[in-house]
């Protein structure tokens, strides 16, 4: 027999069919002379459009009234209503997209900035910022079916959309209030600051349905027709004077285009714009292999407001690449990340070749400089030694240079000597502090020489991955050498450690390891890979995040690992060991429960379900 709800549960109930369907302003009024107690309780019950209406409704006076409240220990402060609101909006919004907040936390793991989401200070705007980004995507699905005829504002929203802001129908047969996709832009477009469009809206409907918003960031899927780039440019010219990121995906781009686009952002009476951050993924670009950039484009690239570009995986070409590269360098550009990773440019530094590092590093001191360029992503773009020792002559026109992304390119054991030059002449000057090298056909040979170098050097590497290199177990003696350094997140993973690899790590390491985080996956370290994890928890007190899949442990090794944890200084929030598929079988598999994060466990291990699939990589 179900538990009869309370009086006080009943009287809430009531209160939110009243504001949501009444009009009594009187009942109103009484709802925020409430007590403190039954107010919170109130706002704990109350749906998302319920809430939004009391605290639209609500006199500003009121809402930002002080009180003073106590907790548990008898401390107390004074805390206004509407920061009552904002807590209730922020569970709102975890309950509703639990998935999404656990995916954010889970990619933040071994970074030091704040998870995003809770940096948020206006959880409202967030919320129907969200909200109105399902209705659009649902809208999208219907009107982009080939039989679809009429206005995008009149499609109706799924009633699990409306539902789940708590409006339902009050009387059977009557029509939402909130039925129509037009209904929701007129409520909830003055939240909205970023959104994803599909091509459809790209046009002068759309310019309506989002006239109360103030856009700053925008991402366009498949924009391929002058129809759609003439709504875009209605769009943009609407929202000019906030618009701060513009990013494309999937779209046919041409230099025309591009023109348009840099036209319409740009400020009148003004050679600048205010976006910070342009982006141009999986793209198709109508010209091959350009000699030049148009003029606008040009300008555009050259404002200090820029701070980040993208030109990923769109086949853009040397000669592209090339033009880019001299146009933000002439004008000595304020960009702090470039990326242009997934582009066959091979040859596009080709002009910054010089005779010697020394030469190199004099022209630091008489050309002009990306002086804010932190970032440069050149992953996948089919590099090799005769880029490197191009890209080690462009370096040097990148004083404040931290991140270096080569990952996927060819660049051999004779491209990655190419670059030691940079790093001797370097050391005492420039700040590069993370070096991806993953998947970059490198030996033993190669590296040894280039961890000889850092290690000598000290170099203040704070990342380093040498994942998908066929390294072999010879090289461990170094990475343990490189563990005496700076360095916090290494990537090792699928380098061919093998069980005798591990043990030398172990020989190797300091006492003391300052390592945040550590992939040592697919290295098939067996007994060994569990053992080195030991040692690595208790050495390491930053540890965050462990990923050790695919080794080939066999069931013993989760009682080394358990043994571990017992004596871990608590900083760890993940090991991940999938893969290993024998470790179901383990004695410490229900004894694992107890290491938790957030309710969540810390260590992923294979299920059972798996048990009679293939052990780990074994054919």
């Amino acid at each position: 027999m179900a538990t009869p709800p309370s009086l006080i549960n009943l009287c809430f109930g009531a209160l939110k069919t009243q504001i949501l369907y009444g009009n009594d302003d009187g009942i109103l009024e009484g709802i925020y002379e409430l007590p403190v107690e039954l107010f919170d309780g109130l706002l704990n019950q109350l749906p998302a459009l319920a809430l939004h209406k009391l605290q639209l409704l609500m006199p500003s006076e009121t809402l930002n009234n002080f009180h003073f409240e106590s907790d548990a220990s008898g401390n107390g402060r004074k805390r206004a209503r509407c920061d009552k609101f904002d807590i209730a909006w922020k569970t709102l919004f975890y309950s509703r997209w639990p998935e999404l907040v656990k995916h954010l936390k889970e990619t933040s793991l071994s970074r030091k900035h704040v998870l995003e989401c809770e940096t948020i200070c206006d959880w409202k705007q967030k919320y129907w910022e969200l909200h109105l980004q399902n209705c659009f995507d649902a809208v999208a699905e219907r009107a982009m079916l080939p039989s679809f005829k009429g206005c995008v504002g009149e499609v109706k929203i799924p009633g699990q959309l409306i539902k789940v802001i708590g409006y339902e129908e009050p009387a059977k047969g009557s029509m939402h209030q909130f039925s129509r996709f037009h209904d929701h832009c007129q409520e909830f477009g003055c939240y909205v600051r970023f959104l994803r469009l599909q091509n459809i809206f790209c046009n002068t409907e759309a310019l309506c349905l989002l006239a109360k918003s103030k856009l700053k960031g925008l991402l366009l899927r498949r924009i391929s027709s002058d129809m759609h780039l003439d709504g875009l440019r209605m769009i943009l010219n609407q929202n000019r004077e906030t618009i701060t990121s513009l990013e494309f995906v999937n779209c046919k781009i041409s230099l025309a285009f591009l023109e348009t686009i840099c036209c319409t952002l740009a400020m009148e009476g003004k050679q600048m714009h205010g976006v910070k951050h342009f982006a141009v993924k999986a793209s198709k670009f109508s010209e091959a292999n350009l000699d030049s950039l148009p003029p606008q484009l040009i300008s555009f690239l050259s404002s200090r407001s820029l701070q980040s570009l993208s030109l990923s995986d769109d086949q853009i070409g040397r000669n592209f690449a090339k033009s880019t590269f001299t146009a933000l360098l002439d004008a000595s550009s304020a960009l702090s990340i470039l990326e242009l990773s997934d582009n066959n440019i091979s040859g596009w530094l080709s002009d910054f070749h010089c005779n010697s590092s020394s030469q190199a590093l004099s022209l630091c001191e008489t050309s002009k400089s990306l002086k804010s360029l932190r970032v440069l992503n050149l992953r996948g773009n089919n590099l090799r030694k005769n880029d490197m020792e191009d890209l080690r002559c462009a370096l040097i026109h990148m004083p404040v240079l931290e991140t270096l992304d080569l990952a996927d390119n060819y660049i051999e054991d004779d491209g990655i000597k190419c670059l030691i030059p940079y790093f001797v002449k370097s050391s005492e000057h420039f700040t590069l502090a993370n070096l991806n090298l993953k998947n970059c056909e490198l030996s033993c040979n190669g590296v040894t020489e280039l961890l000889e170098v850092l290690i000598a050097l000290n170099y203040h590497l704070i990342s380093l991955s040498l994942a998908d290199n066929a390294l072999g177990s010879q090289i461990a003696p170094l990475l343990g050498d490189l563990m005496h350094t700076s360095i916090k997140s290494l990537d090792i993973r699928d380098i061919g450690l093998g069980s005798s690899g591990f043990l030398e790590l172990r020989i190797n390491m300091p006492n003391v390891v300052k390592l945040i985080s550590i992939d040592i996956s697919e290295n098939r370290g067996g007994i060994q890979a569990a053992e080195f994890l030991e040692e690595l928890i208790s050495r390491a007190p930053e540890l965050v995040e462990v990923y050790a899949g695919y080794n080939l442990m066999p069931p013993e090794s989760l009682k080394i690992i358990y043994s571990a944890l017992k004596i871990a200084k608590g900083t760890l929030q993940r090991i991940e060991l999938l893969g290993n598929q024998k470790l179901w079988q383990a004695d410490h598999v229900s004894a694992l429960s107890e290491f938790q994060r957030h309710g969540e466990p810390i260590v992923l291990i294979p299920s059972s379900t798996f048990q009679d699939g293939p052990y780990d990589d074994d054919p």
